[in-house]
């Protein structure tokens, strides 16, 4: 079966859109954003095969993987068997996918004698109730509140949030080179990639039809976020969120706000991976997580 992959480009937003979100998955690539925000970074390609399922591949340390299909649970079989069709007669390779979710692979059932599923403990995403998060009640959330009660007595009078748009870009990439100096060198792998990722979103925002928001103080954007929401799961997904690290309770402030103000309506709250990043695991442990979506690795044997 002849399958034309090709890479996401503006054109394809609209198009591409429809087929998230079209069955249960709690993961955080359950939504386009997070595709779209990797795109360059994994060499994402897709295709999508009679009108019924997106099927994307990437591309990670040389290796090429697929996604599970984007479809509706009642075509995730029979477009996963044109997957393994594709890696095995055009690509001359066995079928690896990347970031499988739990939800996918129960209705997929595959036979273990073919595939080898593993837990990618790394990559799995945080999951907390939207209600915790904004209200910060409780014994384990005490020092969250506090942290943010002492940014609103610091900054009484001279901070403010609001909702960004297309319009604001300008101000977000001034925020975002000054946030990325203050990293300096000793940086993560993927941050330079996240903010190409982060300036292609704001170029085509319009037709991605982004959700962010900032908090001024003095007048100046100090903290930024954007986020997706998933409306099978009633879950907001939190894709990006910087903050001057310099200013007290801001991060815990704009991650509370951006909830209350962005998603009213959301039962979950999905913050995803820590990519086994000691410092980011023990900041999202640090909201009290009531769960994760875990992600698998499936390889054909």
């Amino acid at each position: 079966m002849f399958l034309d992959f090709k890479p996401i480009s503006e054109n394809d937003i609209e198009k591409i859109s429809y087929y998230f979100n079209l069955r249960s998955n709690k993961t955080c690539d359950s939504v386009f954003l997070d595709v779209y925000l990797w795109k360059d970074f994994y060499n994402v390609k897709f295709t999508i095969w009679d009108e019924k399922a997106l099927l994307i591949t990437m591309v990670i340390d040389g290796v090429d993987y697929c996604t599970l299909p984007m479809c509706k649970e009642e075509h995730i079989k029979e477009a996963f068997n044109v997957l393994v069709d594709y890696f095995n007669n055009t690509l001359n390779k066995k079928l690896k996918v990347y970031l499988a979710d739990e939800e996918g692979l129960n209705a997929l059932n595959l036979d273990e004698n073919l595939f080898d599923i593993k837990d990618i403990d790394d990559a799995k995403d945080y999951l907390y109730l939207a209600e915790s998060l904004k209200t910060l009640s409780g014994k384990k959330l005490r020092k969250k509140k506090n942290h943010i009660n002492a940014f609103l007595k610091e900054n009484e009078g001279n901070f403010y949030y609001k909702t960004l748009c297309c319009q604001s870009s300008d101000i977000i990439l001034e925020f975002l080179n000054r946030w990325r100096m203050n990293k300096g060198d000793d940086v993560e792998e993927h941050l330079d990639g996240e903010l190409q990722g982060i300036k292609d979103i704001l170029k085509n925002c319009k037709k991605l039809k982004v959700t962010m928001a900032g908090i001024f103080v003095n007048d100046k954007l100090e903290a930024f976020s954007i986020g997706s929401y998933n409306e099978i799961e009633k879950m907001a997904i939190i894709h990006i969120e910087k903050a001057n690290p310099n200013i007290r309770g801001l991060y815990p402030y704009i991650n509370q706000q951006f909830i209350i103000n962005a998603f009213p309506n959301a039962y979950l709250v999905n913050r995803e991976d820590d990519l086994g990043i000691e410092g980011l695991r023990k900041a999202k442990l640090s909201y009290d997580p009531i769960g994760y979506a875990r992600k698998y690795r499936v390889i054909q044997l």
